[in-house]
């Protein structure tokens, strides 16, 4: 089968087509037939920073959407000719191929209103948002009635366009979130916001201009570390961060309120194999409800077309800038 890859590390024109054997799926396993694909952050870290093993080829995408080609001898939850959307494992090889290998447990069916493309924008985003809010920031779904303010770091990206909407939706609080240009401010107040600030300046000041004191809960989705100082200043007293930045930072200026900080990472349950590693089946088929429901959208703003090895370099390289609004999809091979 045809497949997009790379066999070292490096900016992204190292990617390039190779043909590699069609997977045979284990017993938890669904052979997929990609249709669309979506390109996330995580696909140009590892590209620049991973070499596979000598003589080995790696190949990324871990947002997908297709049909079922074939099953494992111990799937119960799918069949031969379902379409899904899924996010599969960093471990394993990725949805830059013909056919991919993911285990039901991390499958959801597709939303019958949306396309592939729409639908292969969705599931690593909805995944780490839907995480982030009611299982690191433990907030009630469904509780219109909860009190209290949220601050979205970054909301014009792939995860705080999803986030924004789950958290308008499904929960009672009001929701500041930070963007620094007129399409990216216009794209999180479609997304859901009741208020938009500019990260480029001081949080505290603007959150205060707004009549609101202190924030209860902020979900640091980017650049989140430069704004520790600022953080510690508007959070409340027994407030909650939850991240998905990378490196390491000093929590110490949170300390004084006794803030609670979280990870998130939507790899965890897979990875580690959880007991409750089908939670992540749920959440996408609940997704797709919402979809369906009209409640939620698709976040897809960029289709760049069928997917070649230099399609997806220019995807890489346009998810890479700092201009990037909602996400990015390719037609399958």
């Amino acid at each position: 089968m045809k497949a997009i890859g790379y066999t070292l590390a490096g900016n992204a024109d190292v990617l390039r087509e190779f043909s590699i054997e069609k997977p045979v799926p284990g017993p938890r396993d669904l052979l997929i037939s990609v249709k669309a694909v979506s390109v996330n952050p995580v696909d140009y870290k590892i590209r620049a920073s991973v070499t596979p093993e000598p003589g080995e080829m790696k190949v990324l995408g871990y947002d997908g959407a297709g049909i079922v080609e074939a099953v494992g001898a111990d799937v119960t939850l799918f069949k031969p000719g379902d379409e899904v959307y899924y996010c599969g494992l960093h471990t394993r090889q990725g949805s830059n191929a013909e056919y991919q290998l993911v285990d039901e447990r991390i499958t959801g069916k597709k939303p019958s209103t949306l396309s592939f493309a729409e639908a292969a924008a969705l599931p690593l985003t909805s995944l780490t948002a839907w995480e982030l809010l009611f299982d690191r920031l433990r907030l009630p779904c469904g509780l219109k009635s909860q009190p209290g303010t949220l601050l979205v770091i970054n909301g014009a990206g792939g995860v705080g366009s999803i986030l924004i909407q789950l958290a308008r939706r499904l929960t009672g609080l009001t929701i500041i979130a930070t963007a620094s240009r007129t399409a990216s401010t216009a794209w999180v107040r479609d997304m859901g916001a009741h208020h938009v600030i500019n990260h480029h300046e001081p949080l505290a000041q603007q959150i205060r201009s707004l009549g609101i004191d202190e924030v209860q809960y902020v979900a640091g989705l980017r650049g989140t570390l430069r704004q520790i100082e600022e953080i510690a200043e508007i959070i409340a007293p027994q407030g909650h961060l939850s991240l998905i930045d990378d490196g390491a930072f000093d929590i110490g200026p949170l300390k004084p309120k006794s803030v609670a900080v979280t990870w998130e990472m939507v790899f965890t349950r897979p990875l580690y194999a959880t007991k409750d590693m089908i939670v992540q089946h749920q959440i996408l088929d609940e997704v797709a409800s919402l979809v369906d429901a009209g409640v939620l959208k698709t976040t897809l703003t960029t289709h760049m077309g069928k997917l070649s090895a230099e399609t997806l370099r220019k995807a890489h390289q346009h998810v890479a800038s700092s201009s990037m609004i909602g996400k990015v999809a390719l037609d399958g091979i």
